[in-house]
């Protein structure tokens, strides 16, 4: 477990301390639980932006699904 130390403006501190507490009941440990969280929260986020991103390139690229035979008709595909 590593430790941080991080200077934060004093009202953001004292909302996001208020909003911790309630989250988590202010129970031992709670800042840093809800700091852990956070840290979560963006990373997940990144991450499913760069693989948002990755299959957007995909789709732009396309696949190459083969070739149609030239001159097929629609009834030899579906033959009945």
């Amino acid at each position: 477990m590593a430790t941080i130390t991080v200077n934060v403006d004093d009202e953001v501190y004292q909302k996001f301390r208020k909003l911790a507490a309630e989250e988590y009941n202010s129970k031992k440990g709670f800042l840093g639980d809800a700091i852990t969280d956070g840290m979560r929260v963006i990373i997940q986020n990144k991450e499913q932006d760069a693989a948002g991103q990755r299959l957007l390139a995909r789709a732009r690229k396309g696949y190459k699904l083969g070739v149609w035979p030239k001159g097929f008709n629609r009834e030899e595909l579906y033959d009945r």
